[in-house]
């Protein structure tokens, strides 16, 4: 039996049920716990027989140990979210995890290989917030995010970098995440935030996926621009430089003599013109001394509040992102998985998959 995840789920259903490996070696019939380590970390296959034993003994379903599109005990998250309780964040969890496995899963199949070498900042929980912010200006300058980064950067992330970026529906209150496996980068990103609420938590978590070996983020963090644990304010920092670069923020004018009265309505213009929010600008502006620190205390939040507007424009991305559903695509089309088996494992009907691929420019395969 393949021990690539097999093993993981045997491990997180052991932990699960509180056991140790001395408990589930006892259950198995082994000697001592090396050989139940040796399966958990995939060293060693599990027999056809050891797997009846798991179901039998630890109550489980065979496709809990054999399904690939689930992710159990192997991906490790972490969540932007607001007053988002932890049953209903491991729920979306679950949920989520299918879309990411089934994409581990069949992009090998079709030719979608992941990159063989991972990028890394080279910052760490030592780094200053200027460190951060260079690093996120460097990050434009050499993927050339042009004049409003924003637009660019998702393209960028899963074109160059490999990381998978998927626009998809979540729980009011969270607003993405990171994920990390093995062999795969992603980030989720709730589209039914607003537009500059979405490019922000964009770049944050790709600070997170650039910097997880150094500084691991804790799986659950509240979403905001400014505050948080270091690494939050470090993530913040970073994003902040990525999409709003100092050269493109002095191209509209010296913000330091402004006057006051009209600094909330420059703000907001140009929060619009790049794609992010006015409360986001102006704390970038201070964090670069374009702003003194008064003067951005002084520019009430309601001024800048959806951008200066009564209303948020609805502007909602597709689900999921073109890569993505070019690999499903594929993969319905060579027939490795049918139609209804791809639609099902994104919670749509046939119907509303037909309509996704033609809405990303994705051909629509055969057996649509």
């Amino acid at each position: 039996m393949p021990a690539s995840f097999i093993g993981p789920r045997i491990k997180a259903l052991r932990e699960e049920r509180k056991l140790s490996q001395d408990d589930l070696a006892r259950l198995f019939g082994f000697k001592d716990r090396q050989t139940v380590s040796a399966i958990e970390t995939g060293e060693r296959r599990v027999t056809a027989e050891e797997l009846v034993i798991a179901v039998e003994k630890l109550g489980a379903s065979l496709d809990y140990f054999t399904d690939p599109f689930l992710l159990v005990g192997e991906g490790r998250f972490s969540w932007r979210q607001t007053n988002v309780g932890p049953q209903r964040l491991n729920a979306y969890e679950r949920s989520a995890g299918r879309w990411i496995a089934a994409f581990r899963a069949i992009a090998p199949q079709v030719g979608r290989e992941a990159p063989l070498l991972r990028r890394a900042l080279g910052l760490h929980k030592g780094s200053r917030f200027e460190d951060a912010m260079e690093a996120g200006e460097r990050f434009a300058a050499e993927f050339k995010l042009g004049d409003v980064p924003a637009t660019r950067l998702a393209e960028v992330m899963e074109r160059e970098l490999g990381i998978l970026v998927l626009h998809v529906d979540a729980f009011d209150g969270i607003s993405g995440a990171a994920c990390r496996l093995p062999e795969l980068d992603v980030v989720l990103i709730n589209r039914q935030e607003v537009v500059g609420r979405r490019h922000f938590d964009l770049a944050h978590e790709l600070f997170h996926i650039l910097t997880w070996d150094a500084m691991p983020p804790d799986h659950s963090e509240e979403a905001r621009e400014t505050g948080g644990n270091r690494v939050e304010q470090l993530a913040n920092n970073f994003a902040s430089a990525v999409l709003m670069p100092a050269a493109i923020l002095d191209g509209f004018g010296d913000w330091a003599t402004m006057p006051e009265r009209e600094l909330p309505v420059r703000l907001n213009a140009a929060a619009d013109a790049l794609l992010v929010t006015a409360s986001a600008l102006k704390w970038r502006l201070v964090a670069l001394g374009r702003l003194k620190p008064a003067a951005g205390r002084a520019v009430s939040d309601a001024a800048l509040r959806n951008n200066g507007r009564d209303a948020v424009q609805a502007v909602t991305p597709p689900l999921f992102s073109k890569p993505f559903m070019e690999v499903i695509g594929l993969s319905v089309d060579e027939g490795r998985v049918s139609a209804r088996r791809a639609a099902a494992l994104l919670d749509l009907t046939v119907d509303d998959l037909a309509d996704l691929f033609a809405t990303h420019g994705v051909q629509s395969p055969v057996a649509l």
